[in-house]
């Protein structure tokens, strides 16, 4: 009989401590799932910000992409320069062509000036 008592104090115990021991794996469990959403957590906050900055980054560098503009005085000065006569472009489209007439000192003015100075642009 008194096998059977302490067999059954013993249950009691052990029963106990397995209850302790499943408490504390169970505990432990959430804890880890806590920290890994955490740092997961922590992680896409971080991607995201990075996503921002590298958009602003990308926003501001092309306020100061330089777009080049040509203006009528830089090829002037140019032709100033190599000792040439600047060109003269007409200003007006009612003005006759120096092609379509004149004399052929002219053509041959404007055949010097037309071959002096390529404008084509090429990457």
């Amino acid at each position: 009989m008194e096998n059977k008592k302490r067999k059954g104090k013993d249950d009691g115990v052990l029963e106990e401590e397995e209850e302790e021991m499943m408490n504390k794996f169970y505990t432990l469990l959430r804890r880890f799932r806590d920290a890994r959403d955490g740092r997961r957590k922590e992680l896409e906050e971080l991607q995201k910000s990075e996503r921002k900055k590298k958009r602003s980054k990308v926003g501001t560098e092309q306020h100061h992409v330089w777009v080049p503009s040509f203006e009528l005085e830089d090829f002037i000065n140019e032709a100033e320069f190599r000792g040439q006569q600047p060109l003269r472009f007409p200003t007006s489209s009612a003005s006759p062509s120096p092609r379509g007439g004149g004399t052929d000192k002219q053509r041959k003015n404007d055949d010097q000036h037309s071959h002096s100075l390529d404008l084509n642009l090429s990457l």
